[in-house]
């Protein structure tokens, strides 16, 4: 019964928020908004890479469904970590409609004024958001985010390569495996996973807490392959490494096409997350946007994305959906929880400068540094080819004037 009242009030919800919408004014009143009117115009979307139903594999092409069904061109581009994402907002280079943060980042952005108040009004599908996703820590008044997926961070190992399976970070420290381990190219989620397995707090504000987590880092810098976002795809789906820090959506797409992985939530704990949309303060199609959230809480474009990109996702449509492929998933949807968990929050600005200082420091300093070696060759070769080339016209020279 539950599930046909929950179909039954999607079709009615579906077939009259084009006439229900409102739009928040500049003062707060609203005023009756006509969807069609925004037909032509542009939606600038900014995501994470392989975070939306594109069409592949006989998937729904969520973006070309907005269009088509709101004559709203879509403009559609990727950033690979929040802090990416803020540099770009924060340049003043590009502007967007919709952003898709994590939790600690929209904390961030609202303490800036960087996001937009929306209109709920706007929003009616916002009732299938559950109570435990509403009121969290960085919105706590619920003005500037909707969810879109939630899930923990988690180790991913390749059977075949790895001699006994891992229950500690511990496991991206071991020698047997140098080369072989990948870690996070964000700095945000590589010295979370020193902090766990330190013990320290990883929202920590003591500056000696994240010097401790630098030394932790640039003591596995040498037995690193590389600093991955999205390329971690490639690399453990191929074989190329052994063990790689994910998120636990991610690994479930990559099982797929390599079943000699495996994943585990490790024993010291892990960075638990909500990533939202968002509308950044300086967006210019602030309608269109809060148009697209909506859309995105259809049940069915909801559980598309949900299936696609193998989130968890917090949307009692999708849950309770016969066609919802990850429901009661043990990695997404976890029974119990016998490991600490966390959500990272905003850090203070000296916290931030010093986070970032030291992660600079551990790219360039921290331990084997062959692109920098690759460089500098690079660069002592010019400068042989240049003396020879210099050397050769002068000689020319020479021989002209004799």
């Amino acid at each position: 019964m539950k599930k046909i009242f929950s179909l039954f009030a999607v079709a009615i919800v579906a077939f009259c928020t084009p006439c229900l919408l409102l739009s928040a004014s500049a003062t707060g009143t609203t005023e009756a908004l006509d969807p069609e009117s925004l037909r032509g115009t542009t939606l600038y979307v900014y995501n994470w890479g392989e975070y939306i139903s594109d069409g592949s594999e006989g998937s729904m092409d969520v973006n070309k469904e907005f269009e088509d069904r709101y004559g709203i061109h879509v403009e559609y581009t990727n950033f690979t970590s929040n802090e990416d994402m803020y540099a770009k907002l924060i340049s003043g280079g590009a502007n967007y409609d919709v952003i898709i943060p994590s939790d600690y980042m929209i904390e961030r952005l609202i303490k800036e004024g960087l996001l937009a108040e929306i209109n709920f009004d706007n929003i009616p599908n916002y009732q299938y958001i559950p109570d435990e996703y509403r009121d969290l820590y960085f919105d706590p008044e619920n003005k500037y985010s909707v969810p879109y997926t939630f899930g923990m961070v988690g180790l991913i190992y390749n059977t075949t390569m790895v001699s006994e399976a891992p229950d500690s970070w511990e496991a991206m420290w071991d020698e047997q495996y140098s080369g072989q381990i990948l870690n996070f190219n964000n700095p945000r989620d590589a010295f979370g996973i020193a902090q766990f397995l330190l013990g320290l707090d990883i929202n920590s504000e003591n500056p000696d807490d994240w010097q401790a987590a630098y030394d932790k880092l640039a003591e596995q810098k040498p037995l690193v392959q590389s600093y991955v976002m999205d390329e971690i795809y490639n690399k453990m789906e191929n074989g190329e490494a052994a063990l790689a820090p994910y998120y636990a959506g991610d690994f479930l797409m990559m099982v797929d096409n390599n079943p000699d992985l495996a994943f585990v939530y490790p024993k010291e704990g892990t960075n638990v997350f909500v990533d939202s949309m968002c509308i950044p303060a300086n967006a210019q199609n602030k309608a269109a946007a809060e148009l697209y959230i909506n859309f995105m809480l259809d049940t069915d474009i909801a559980t598309a994305n949900a299936n696609f990109i193998s989130y968890g996702c917090p949307h009692t449509g999708v849950q309770e959906n016969p066609d919802y492929e990850w429901y009661g998933n043990e990695i997404l949807y976890p029974e119990s929880v016998d490991f600490e968990t966390d959500y990272f929050h905003n850090l203070s600005d000296e916290t931030l400068s010093l986070m970032t200082s030291l992660w600079d420091d551990l790219m360039i300093e921290g331990g084997s540094n062959t692109a920098v070696y690759i460089a500098l060759i690079v660069v002592v070769v010019a400068v042989i080819v240049i003396a020879v080339v210099f050397t050769i016209r002068k000689k020319r020279r020479s021989n002209l004037d004799d």
